[in-house]
């Protein structure tokens, strides 16, 4: 094969034979040369690539990590500041144990209650199947969690034995507040029983359905026991008469007096004065006739008249 070259500049032709050695050593060398150069360049770019693509690998792989991290850091504050409030929860949960511990004995202790009924120093008793976890062993992970339930059931049985406490008390401190008992003067003396009596005014034997109290003109009648006042006034025989229904079936009457100080739905309480003493009505001279009824029944107030006489079992139920 021949190739044919123009110059314009000389005007001549030249003519080349690409069989040629020479020819075909110059095609050949700069072939290689031009190949060599592509490969030099592309072995120079790929390194460049990569040689930059694990810097930025492990760039973005720091940053991740510190993302990460602070996270963890955040988790675990919040965390910790989770336990404190939770820790400072239980303190305060035991202390107010403590104190419900506390004010349970000394209650106890004022109602004169059986140290075994009512022990604040001990869990009250109980009893049940033991829970198991299919084993027959029985998880034990302490654990904050298991501590606030064991405060939340302390707690709980605390306020269990504290009603029933209140419960009794009040139950005692009504019936006995409510239970006729106790003088209605806070001097003088018993100048007539219950019972069969000559009567001062006939002389002949009658029924004398109360006791009588003798005593100082305008002395205050006290209240034996609290309750609400049925009566306050002139009364047949009985002159201006207090009568007071304590519930229970209980009522208790003042005759006599020489005046009233309460009114017809007063609520009285034990000790208050109910009226001054006199001589009104069928008397002979200055006493409280004092009755006790119960259940529509008069009985004998001698047995109420103790201070420290309590009410009969049926009375206190």
């Amino acid at each position: 094969m021949n190739v044919i070259v123009f110059s314009k500049r000389a005007g001549t032709a030249r003519e080349f034979n690409l069989r040629s050695p020479l020819c075909l050593s110059v095609v050949t060398s700069i072939f290689l040369l031009v190949l060599g150069g592509a490969f030099f360049a592309g072995s120079l770019v790929g390194a460049r690539w990569a040689a930059g693509e694990p810097f930025a690998k492990l760039e973005a792989w720091g940053a991740e990590l510190g993302r990460q991290r602070a996270e963890l850091d955040l988790a675990r504050r919040t965390a910790q500041e989770k336990v404190d409030a939770l820790a400072l929860r239980v303190g305060q949960m035991n202390a107010h144990v403590i104190r419900l511990d506390a004010l349970g004995r000394r209650l106890a202790s004022m109602a004169k209650l059986d140290k075994g009924e009512f022990n604040f120093d001990a869990d009250p008793p109980q009893g049940g199947l033991e829970p198991s976890d299919g084993t027959g062993q029985v998880p034990d992970v302490p654990s904050l969690s298991g501590m606030l339930d064991r405060l939340s059931g302390q707690l709980a049985n605390r306020e269990r034995d504290l009603s029933t406490l209140e419960a009794v008390i009040l139950t005692r401190e009504l019936d006995h507040s409510v239970y006729p008992q106790g003088r209605p003067v806070t001097e003088g003396f018993i100048s007539s029983f219950f019972g069969r009596r000559v009567d001062p005014f006939t002389g002949r034997v009658s029924f004398h359905p109360g006791v009588d109290f003798a005593g100082i003109e305008g002395s205050k009648v006290l209240a034996v026991a609290t309750g609400v006042v049925t009566w306050a006034g002139p009364h047949a025989g009985y002159g201006n008469m207090i009568e007071v229904d304590h519930g229970n079936g209980y009522v208790t009457r003042y005759g006599h007096n020489d005046a009233v100080l309460v009114h017809v739905g007063d609520t009285v309480q034990k000790g208050q004065p109910l009226a001054l003493l006199g001589s009104t009505g069928r008397s002979t001279g200055p006493h409280v006739h004092f009755e006790v009824m119960h259940d529509g029944q008069q009985v004998d107030p001698v047995s109420f008249i103790n201070k420290n006489a309590g009410p009969p079992l049926a009375a206190a139920r």
